[in-house]
């Protein structure tokens, strides 16, 4: 006969409930030792002990989720300003400077540059439209999201006023569609080095790239 073991008496106790009816005593005479001081308890008392840790990890749980929701609103509250300045600029020509401005100002974003290529004629001499090169124009059109991270020596760091105060940074493609080539890149820097983090999410980077870029089409009508 085999000796019973531990996995017998397991699935007996999960199987025949009542016998801690029968033997309600046993409740109280079991002694654990308690995670929290290493006394001796119950089983009730270690019971609750459980419980108690559950509803714990069950709150910052929660609280972490309601943090990620008030930022989440946050950034929708800045990005709903940042458009609203983008709609009231009069002139196409001053687009680019306002948006790198507003980003900013309502972002937080310590530098902001931006490149535009196949542009109208009457455009094809301002700033914004010189300064590309080939290599950025087919990394832009490579990207079919937002690149963040490390800065790895990309030429269009050097767009910015501080090339060298750059630890981490998004490079966020324009484009009238996705099938479509990229018609600029916009860079947003910083000196954090976790501020931009391969992996992150990038949803709202994105919807930058598609406000930004129906907005632009005015600077290539």
């Amino acid at each position: 006969m085999n000796p019973i073991t531990e996995e017998d008496i397991a699935q007996f106790l999960i199987h025949t409930p009542e016998f801690f009816e029968r033997h309600a005593q046993l409740l109280t005479a079991v002694q654990l030792t308690s995670h929290h001081g290493g006394r001796a308890v119950s089983l009730q008392e270690r019971q609750a002990e459980m419980l108690r840790d559950k509803i714990k990890v069950l709150e910052l749980r929660l609280m972490e989720m309601m943090r990620h929701g008030n930022e989440n609103m946050l950034i929708a509250d800045r990005l709903l300003r940042w458009s609203r300045q983008v709609f009231k600029v009069a002139r196409p020509v001053d687009l680019p400077a306002v948006m790198v401005s507003e980003i900013k100002s309502q972002f937080n974003v310590p530098q902001v540059a931006i490149k535009l290529w196949d542009v109208a004629e009457v455009y094809a001499e301002e700033p914004f439209a010189q300064g590309a090169s080939d290599d950025v124009k087919s990394l832009a059109s490579s990207l079919t999201a937002p690149y963040c991270g490390v800065n790895a020596g990309f030429d269009a760091v050097q767009w910015l006023d501080d090339p060298q105060a750059v630890a981490s940074l998004a490079l966020i493609p324009l484009r009238t569609h996705m099938s479509t080539p990229a018609f600029g890149l916009l860079v947003l820097a910083s000196p954090d080095s976790q501020r931009y983090q391969d992996g992150m999410a990038t949803d709202f980077l994105e919807r930058i790239a598609e406000l930004a870029s129906a907005a632009l089409s005015r600077v290539r009508d």
